[in-house]
């Protein structure tokens, strides 16, 4: 119950938010290459030519990415931590 209740305030402590997110904006666009990858394929070949709006399309492609980890580790530690009861 607690846990929901901090789902509806915080949606990126949602399972179903974040996926949804790393779908729709961590994998856009759907039909050709993904503009995170080309743009970890860019940074790995030393990121000539990027500019700041190139880096900004990065961190909002890759943000949803960060937060579905985030939440995974979470969950790990969670699962993993010993209870009193």
């Amino acid at each position: 119950m607690e846990q929901k209740e901090l789902n509806r305030r915080m949606p990126y402590n949602s399972w179903s938010f974040v996926i949804v997110l790393t779908i729709a904006l961590g994998l856009a666009p759907l039909m050709s290459e993904p503009h995170l990858w080309g743009k970890i394929r860019w940074i790995a070949g030393g990121a000539v030519g990027m500019k700041l709006i190139d880096w900004g399309d990065f961190l909002m492609h890759g943000a949803p990415w960060v937060l579905l980890v985030r939440l995974a580790v979470i969950e790990v530690k969670n699962r993993l931590k010993p209870s009193n009861t």
